[in-house]
């Protein structure tokens, strides 16, 4: 849609933003408070709760499927309030389940496995009909820029949710966890339905077309993720998302033990990292938003994100033998701040390719967000895994979690050398305007 590629003020990107916030608290419920009261309060194994975080990144895989939907119907609404649907309905569920556990474990676990699914599912309907609807309607120039808005109003979501719902819980009941995440869900239709009902997507949705058989629309959905998978730069492009977030998550289970381990930082002291690589992470996105509208393309940001969370995660594997708190401290901003640059590179890239695909962009975008669930899940798993291996086989706590993180450097060199060949280099001037998929193929020259 051609007009399509400037319709967005900015008005219009923080109203369907409000989305990512409800994503946001979604995200600090499930993978904050849930999991600390199943394993401090309840006295669960910490396997309980990285199993039911586990299932939720494997609902997920519906994301290539539940775009392709949003495609063929040609509608995005439908697919942001049914995914607030299931997400609330989730949120909720999840507690109930945890709330249940004490009396009856084996009901409320299982209960609790279903609402991760829900959310799953919630947000794979969600996020690739949210990304698709911006990615087809920003100019080339402001995908940088709407991405790094975009993750920011997600994280502010994360921060304000915890936040909200943290002083909300004390003094801890399971009441009082049941009144917060009913709340919590609340918020999140409420949220939702503002993005749902934004005027541009009354301008701009279109009349869905007669629904065709499920045997045809399966066929059709096997032969379109064939088709997109044929592609050398899309495949290249999913090699990139699962890399990069394979490396990102793997940190994020050890970084803290680490601390105290090897460094013997004070629980306190660790919890601190987080925010500090936030902050990073917040810079980071700000500063690549800005400088992409000016210098460089999406990809070469994309690029130099990955490189320079590489080379973090090379001085990562070397503080536990040389370092100190404090230089660890610098280490996980720097860390932050490069994840910042990539996530705006990498994200604005990905609208911009899948924009591209005239009509398929909910398909493409949902082909990477699987990738993407898929690495971050395996990610937290594998990275605790492989520094007990490490430990073990080294003889050290230290050269263990030198080995993970210098694994990590290696995934994000991959992923950059990827990022680089994962679109043609076009130049934008070189490129018929008139068709807005062709000019945001251009934005990655």
């Amino acid at each position: 849609m051609t007009a399509g590629a400037s319709d967005l003020r900015w008005r219009d990107v923080v109203r369907l933003g409000l989305a990512q916030v409800a994503i946001g608290a979604v995200a600090a419920l499930m993978m904050s408070t849930l999991n600390r009261v199943m394993v401090v309060e309840l006295r669960l194994p910490a396997s309980v709760p990285s199993a039911l975080v586990g299932l939720h990144f494997v609902a997920q895989l519906a994301r290539a499927r539940l775009g392709f939907a949003s495609d063929r119907q040609r509608r995005r609404a439908p697919y942001l309030l049914g995914g607030a649907l299931l997400l609330a309905a989730g949120a909720s569920g999840a507690a109930a389940a945890t709330a249940l556990v004490p009396a009856r474990p084996a009901r409320g676990q299982a209960l609790a496995a279903l609402a991760d699914l829900a959310m799953g599912l919630g947000l794979s309907a969600a996020g690739p009909a949210l990304l698709a609807l911006v990615g087809e309607r920003v100019a080339p120039r402001r995908l940088g820029a709407v991405a790094a808005v975009l993750w920011i109003m997600m994280i502010f979501g994360i921060a304000a949710s915890a936040g909200v719902t943290g002083a909300l819980l004390d003094p801890f009941s399971l009441d009082r966890l049941l009144a917060v995440s009913a709340g919590v869900s609340v918020v999140v239709l409420a949220l939702c339905a503002a993005a749902a009902t934004s005027p541009v997507l009354r301008r701009t949705e279109g009349v869905a077309p007669a629904a065709t058989a499920p045997a045809r629309d399966a066929r059709e959905f096997r032969r379109a993720v064939r088709a997109a998978l044929a592609e050398g730069a899309t495949r290249r492009f999913v090699g990139f998302v699962f890399l990069a977030m394979l490396a990102f998550s793997a940190q994020d289970l050890i970084l803290e033990p680490f601390g105290g381990q090897v460094l013997g930082m004070t629980p306190g002291e660790t919890t601190r990292l987080a925010s500090l690589q936030h902050g990073g992470v917040l810079l980071g996105m700000i500063a690549a938003a800005w400088a992409s509208t000016r210098v460089g393309s999406l990809r070469a940001w994309a690029v130099a994100g990955c490189l320079a969370s590489s080379a973090a995660f090379v001085a990562l594997s070397q503080v536990g033998a040389h370092g100190s708190p404090d230089a660890l401290r610098m280490v996980v901003f720097v860390l932050g701040a490069a994840n910042g640059v990539f996530t705006v590179g990498g994200v604005g890239s990905m609208m911009a390719i899948t924009a591209a695909a005239r009509g398929e962009a909910g398909l493409r975008l949902g082909i990477f967000g699987a990738a993407q669930g898929l690495a971050y899940g395996l990610g937290g798993f594998a990275g605790g895994a492989a520094s007990d291996v490490a430990r073990w086989a080294l003889g050290s706590p230290a050269a263990g979690y030198a080995a993970v993180f210098a694994a990590e450097a290696v995934l994000f060199a991959g992923a950059a050398w990827l990022a680089a060949r994962s679109a043609p280099a076009t130049s934008p001037r070189a490129t018929p305007l008139a068709d807005g998929g062709d000019a945001l193929v251009a934005v990655l020259r």
